[in-house]
Formats: C-alpha cells, sequence, structure tokens
C-alpha cells in the first residue's frame, strides 16, 4: 500500500515508511520531552540557580539553530536515511555521556550536541513526509507528524519516576528508545529531496530571500509556533505565581495546551485539505490570539473558563508549525522544499529565543498581564495579514 501520487511525483511513498517516520518522530519526542525537565531536575539539586540552569537548557535551542544553516547540503547530497541515521547515532552516544560526566559545562556542550542531532532528524522527516505527502492530503500527513512528536513529548518526562533507580536509569530507557527507533530507520531505503533536470539549474538561482518572498506567510507560522511554546513554558510559571494561581492549577494548565493541540491537530489537518490551508490558519490564528488576549481577564476570577481558554487557544495555534509546512509546500515548487524547511525552522529557534525574553521582560517592566497581550496581538496580526497574502502556486 502506497500514498497517492502527486503530479511530478517519481516514486511512491509506502504506507509502512511513513509510519515507520511516525514511529521514530514519536520517540525523538520522548527523549527530548525528559531530557529538559530530568536535566533541569538533576542540575537544581546541585544547587544551580533557575536563571543559570535555563541558560544551559537554551544550548539544545542554540544546537538547533546552528544546524540550520549547513543541514540541507548533507541531505541533498547523501539523503534522507543517512541524515537520520546519523542524528540518531549522535543522541544516542551523547545520551551514554550525559550520566557518566555530571558537570554543568559538560553538559552545556551536550545540550548542544543533542541539539544537533534532533535538528538533523526532524529536518529529514519533515522534508521527507512533505514533499512526499499527496497534496490533496498533506494537511493530515504532517498533522500526524505534530501529534506524534506531542504524544511522545507528552510521555517523556514519566521517565523521571525512574530515578529511585538510580541516575543512569532514565539515560538508560531514553538510551532503549533511541536504539529501537536506530533501528526501525535501518529498514528503510534511502531517498532523496526531489529536483528535476531543468530545477537542477535553476537551484542555484533560488536564494532563501527568494524562497521567504514566496512563502512568508506560511513561514510565519513557525516563528508563531517557537514563539507560543517557548514563552508558555517559560513565562507562565512566573505569570501565575504573580497572579495568585496555584501550583497545582499552574501545573495543570499549562499540559492542557498540549492536550487541545493533540485533540485538534488532525481535524485542522484535514479541514485544511477540503477548504484550503490559508482560511483554516486565518481562522485558527484570529479564534486562537482572541483566547490568548482574553487570560488576563479571566485570570483571577475563574480558573476554570481559564483552562477553556488554553485548551482552545492550543488547539487552534498547536499546530501552527506542522501547517505552515503544509502550506509552504502548496506554495513553492518542490525543489525549493530543502530550503523553505531551513527557513522554518531558523524562525522556529528564532520564536522559541524571543518568546520567553520578550514575555519576561515586558512582565517585569510594564504589566504582569503583557505577555497574553502580546501573544494575543501576535496571532490576531497573523489572520490579518493573510488579507494580504497572494500565493503563486507552483
Amino acid at each position: 500500500m502506497t500514498l497517492s501520487h502527486e503530479r511530478g511525483l517519481e516514486s511512491p511513498f509506502p504506507l509502512r515508511h511513513y509510519l515507520t517516520l511516525i514511529t521514530v518522530v514519536i520517540i525523538a519526542g520522548m527523549n527530548q520531552g525528559l531530557l529538559l525537565p530530568l536535566l533541569t531536575l538533576l542540575l537544581d539539586k546541585t544547587g544551580v540557580s533557575i536563571g543559570v540552569n535555563g541558560l544551559n537548557a537554551a544550548a539544545l535551542y542554540i544546537g538547533t539553530f546552528a544546524t540550520m544553516f549547513w543541514i540541507e547540503k548533507p541531505v541533498r547530497r547523501f539523503g534522507y536515511k543517512p541524515v537520520l541515521v546519523v542524528g540518531i547515532l549522535l543522541v544516542l552516544v551523547v545520551l551514554i555521556l550525559f550520566p557518566a560526566f555530571p558537570n554543568f559545562w559538560v553538559w552545556l556542550v551536550l545540550r548542544f550536541m543533542v541539539g544537533v542531532g534532533d535538528s538533523g532528524l526532524h529536518y529529514a522527516t519533515q522534508l521527507w513526509i512533505v514533499s512526499r505527502s499527496p497534496a490533496d492530503r498533506r494537511g493530515r500527513y504532517i498533522s500526524f507528524y505534530g501529534m506524534a512528536y506531542g504524544a511522545g513529548f507528552s510521555l517523556g518526562p514519566l521517565g523521571i519516576n525512574l530515578l529511585p533507580y538510580g541516575m543512569w536509569a532514565p539515560f538508560l530507557a531514553t538510551m532503549l528508545c533511541a536504539a529501537v527507533s536506530l533501528l526501525f530507520v535501518s529498514r528503510l531505503p534511502n531517498a532523496h529531496p526531489e529536483m528535476g533536470k531543468r530545477e537542477q539549474g535553476a537551484q542555484a538561482r533560488v536564494t532563501y530571500p527568494v524562497v521567504f518572498r514566496l512563502a512568508w506567510y506560511a513561514l510565519l507560522t513557525s516563528f508563531l509556533y517557537g514563539y507560543m511554546e517557548s514563552s508558555m513554558n517559560s513565562n507562565f510559571p512566573a505569570y501565575g505565581l504573580r497572579t495568585g494561581i496555584s501550583d497545582t492549577w499552574i501545573s495543570l494548565l499549562l499540559p492542557v495546551i498540549g492536550i487541545g493541540s493533540l485533540i485538534l491537530q488532525l481535524p485542522l489537518g484535514i479541514w485544511s485539505d477540503r477548504w484550503g490551508r490559508k482560511p483554516i490558519l486565518m481562522t485558527a490564528g484570529l479564534i486562537g490570539g482572541a483566547a490568548f488576549a482574553a487570560v488576563p481577564f479571566v485570570a483571577q476570577g475563574n480558573l476554570l473558563l481559564m483552562l477553556i481558554l488554553f485548551g482552545l487557544a492550543g488547539g487552534l495555534v498547536g499546530s501552527f508549525f506542522t501547517l505552515g509546512l503544509a502550506y509552504a509546500a502548496d506554495v513553492v515548487p518542490r525543489s525549493m522544499l530543502p530550503r523553505t524547511n531551513v527557513i522554518a525552522s531558523v524562525l522556529f529557534s528564532i520564536g522559541s529565543i524571543a518568546g520567553p525574553n520578550i514575555g519576561g521582560f515586558s512582565m517585569q517592566y510594564f504589566s504582569v498581564h503583557s505577555m497574553f497581550y502580546w501573544l494575543g496581538g501576535a496571532y490576531v496580526l497573523f489572520a490579518l495579514l493573510g488579507l494580504r497574502f497572494r500565493p503563486k502556486v507552483p
């Protein structure tokens, strides 16, 4: 059984290969979901301050950001599979080193290397799925990718419960998962990004600014998703403490965003296939932005309503990254997809770095509620910008 052919697609994309990639993404999400809180917890127990701990965690995003400036060439030259294998092997080796060298500076470097490995893995899987999925089902296939990563990321922190068996235990568990994903990938045939003969000559003239001009609206979703995810995870606990929300409610409210994303990810992907990617993104941005902007008005009066707003906002904008990739694949030639994915990943990293800083400083110097005004305003502005975007469909 294979995925349907899209015009110009030279080879089929067997369903079993797609399911293999989805499984690898689930495992990658589990590993990252475990490492982030696990390393923070272990460093905190050694007396490392919260601020310095956060700087250590930022090394992963820096690794992801740095990788995007060179990852396109090895994917084009060697294909998807070798990049996947190298990415998984790199993460596997680094996982062994974490418990062997429990040192702040060593972990800083190791986290950077995890970011490099994960970045290569996700770049290859995203590009492989987007470029080989049929246009009329691209939204749902990339939505499954987002759901797979989200589910894995949510399951990952459960590995912290292995700490009573020793510091090595959670690392061994995640190493086993990485080894399983490597076994799955080893069974895949290799493939390269699509590029016809005429496109090969034109490729040298295609610059990143050209790609961005063609798909700027679709690519903005990556920045917004990174901004939202990092801002909520970093700033909301501080917001909750300053507005009188208990630790219990803080721990309940944050996961609701991810749960909402898991619930609506596939329906939004299917609807985008049926009614168009831009109308769905505009609608999701408008309603999701309004939900974020409404949070300050219920923060201290009705926590249940706040929970509903979080679920609604997270459900609507939680698929922005994957739907944005699908939309970009609709509006650029297939030969440009590798560079399109590079830009998307760079914008995601920039958003991930900008979110906590903009939210944190605005909460400190303006209003404690300003993080939600920024979030709401950004998504509503995105929806309005959709009225000006006129894609030149290839």
